[in-house]
C-alpha cells in the first residue's frame, strides 16, 4: 500500500510537472506580447477575435487552475521577488518575511535555483528536506524542485510534497540496518556457543573423571544457551515472514465470525508460561461473549503479542489486565499492564519494525521487535486499529479495536428491479 501511494504521488508530480510550467511559461508570453507597443494581445478561436470579457474570464480560469493544484508554483522576477505565488507554495512554506514591512521574499533555495537558471540557460532539479519551524520538532518537509526559465530573466520554481517518500525511504534504511544487526547477534552467539562447545568435548576425551564431569557441566551450559539463541533466531524469521505477509504478500483469509471468548483462552494458555516464570498474575474483566470478524488465529496472535509485551516490561509480583468493552461498532481489547511504561516521545514510533523504547531491557527479555508492527498490521487488516496510553514509570495501555460486523454488513441493498427508480439514464448514473 506504501508503495503504490509513493507511486501515484510520483505520477501525479510527473504530470504536474509537465502541464504546470508550460501553461505559466505561455502565460507570461502572452502578457509580454500584449504589453508591446502596437502589438495588441490576440487570441483566436475558430478565426473570431475573443471579447475583452473573454479574455478576463480566461485568465481568472487560468489563476484558479494554478490555485487548485497541489503543487506549489513560484514565479520569480528578475530581483527574485515573486510576482506569482499558489496556495499550495505558501502552504509549503516556500515564502520567507521581506525586507521591509509588508512584503514577501521567496525561500534562499528558491532564489540559489533561479539564479542558477539565470546563469546557465538550463532547467534544475533538486530534491531536499527543509526544515518546519524554529524548533525543528516536527518532521522537516521533503520537496522536488524544479526551475524553469521563462524569459527576460523571469523563472518559474514548481515545488512538489514528497515528504512521505523519503519518510519511507528513512523506515527502509532503519529496517535493513536493524534487521542485520537483529540477525547478526544470535549468528555470532552461535558461532562462539559451537566453537567453546567443541574445545569442550575435545578436552574431555583427554581428561579424568573429574574433569570429564566439569567439561559435561560446560557443554550442557553451552547446548542450552546454543538452543536459546537458535530459538530467537528461529522466531524472528517466522515474525518476518509473518509481518511480510500481512503486508500483502499474501491474500487475507474471508472474514469469519471469531469469538472472543476463545481468543482469550487461547492467549493465556500461550502465555501461561512466562507469566508463570515471572509471578504475573493475566486477569480478564468485562463480557466475553463478545464477536468481532476476521481471522481467528490473525486476532489471537494480535493479542498474545500485546499481553507478551505487557508481561516482559512488567516487573514480578505485578499483574497484567485484558479489558473487553463495546464502543461505537469496535470490540475494544485493552492490555494494561504495571510495568515502566513509555516516553511521551517514543509513543509515535513504538509500532515501527525493530523500534525498541529500551534498548537493553529489549535485549535482556529477548524480544524480536516485531511484536507491535504484527499486531499494528493486524488490526490495519481487519479494519480497526491499535492505540497506546502509557506513563513513563506507571504503566501501559494497549487497546485493540477491532470491528463488530461483517464488512459488508453496512452497504445498502441493491434496489428491486420491479420498481421504477426513476429516468433510465439517472439509473446508469
Amino acid at each position: 500500500m506504501v508503495v503504490a501511494s509513493i507511486a501515484g504521488a510520483a505520477v501525479a508530480g510527473m504530470v504536474a510537472g509537465l502541464t504546470v510550467l508550460p501553461i505559466v511559461q505561455r502565460a507570461w508570453i502572452r502578457h509580454r506580447t500584449s504589453r508591446r507597443p502596437g502589438r495588441p494581445g490576440r487570441s483566436t478561436l475558430g478565426r473570431a477575435q475573443i471579447s475583452t470579457d473573454q479574455q478576463a474570464a480566461l485568465t481568472g480560469l487560468g489563476r484558479k487552475s494554478l490555485d487548485s493544484l497541489r503543487v506549489g508554483v513560484v514565479v520569480l522576477d528578475v530581483d527574485d521577488v515573486p510576482v506569482l505565488v499558489n496556495p499550495a507554495a505558501r502552504a509549503m512554506g516556500l515564502l520567507r518575511v521581506g525586507p521591509t514591512q509588508g512584503t514577501v521574499a521567496a525561500h534562499p533555495i528558491i532564489r540559489t535555483l533561479a539564479g542558477q537558471v539565470r546563469r546557465t540557460g538550463v532547467r534544475r532539479e533538486v530534491e531536499l528536506d527543509l526544515p518546519r519551524g524554529r524548533e525543528g520538532a516536527q518532521e522537516p518537509l521533503g520537496v522536488h524542485l524544479r526551475a524553469v526559465g521563462l524569459g527576460t530573466n523571469y523563472v518559474a520554481v514548481e515545488a512538489s510534497d514528497v515528504t512521505e517518500a523519503h519518510r519511507v525511504s528513512r523506515v527502509r534504511r532503519d529496517f535493513v540496518a536493524n534487521v542485520s544487526h537483529e540477525l547478526k547477534t544470535p549468528i555470532g552467539a552461535l558461532q562462539l556457543l559451537s566453537e567453546a562447545l567443541l574445545d569442550a568435548t575435545e578436552a574431555a576425551e583427554s581428561a579424568d573423571a573429574q574433569d570429564i564431569v566439569e567439561d559435561v557441566a560446560a557443554a550442557r551450559r553451552f547446548a542450552e544457551r546454543i538452543h536459546h539463541e537458535s530459538t530467537r533466531l528461529g522466531r524472528l524469521v517466522n515474525e518476518l515472514l509473518e509481518l511480510t505477509r500481512l503486508q500483502g504478500a499474501e491474500p487475507l483469509p474471508a472474514p469469519e465470525p471469531v469469538a472472543i471468548e476463545w481468543v482469550v483462552a487461547e492467549v493465556i494458555d500461550r502465555t501461561r508460561t512466562a507469566a508463570a516464570a515471572r509471578h504475573i498474575e493475566v486477569a480478564v474483566e468485562g463480557d466475553r461473549r463478545l464477536t468481532v470478524y476476521g481471522s481467528d488465529t490473525q486476532v489471537a496472535t494480535a493479542l498474545s503479542n500485546l499481553v507478551e509485551n505487557a508481561i516482559a516490561y512488567s516487573g514480578e509480583r505485578t499483574r497484567v489486565t485484558i479489558t473487553i468493552g463495546r464502543s461505537d461498532g469496535y470490540v475494544e481489547l485493552a492490555v494494561s499492564d504495571q510495568g515502566v511504561g513509555i516516553a511521551p516521545h517514543e509513543v509515535e514510533r513504538i509500532f515501527e519494525r525493530f523500534y525498541r523504547a529500551d534498548q537493553a531491557r529489549s535485549r535482556a527479555t529477548g524480544g524480536t521487535g516485531l511484536g507491535l508492527a504484527i499486531v499494528k498490521h493486524i488490526a490495519s487488516n481487519h479494519g480497526g486499529r491499535v492505540d497506546v496510553a502509557s506513563t513513563l514509570g506507571g504503566g501501559s495501555t494497549f487497546t485493540l479495536r477491532l470491528p463488530s460486523s461483517p464488512p459488508d454488513a453496512a452497504l445498502p441493498l441493491p434496489p428491486s428491479l420491479e420498481i421504477d427508480n426513476g429516468p433510465a439514464e439517472l439509473r446508469q448514473a
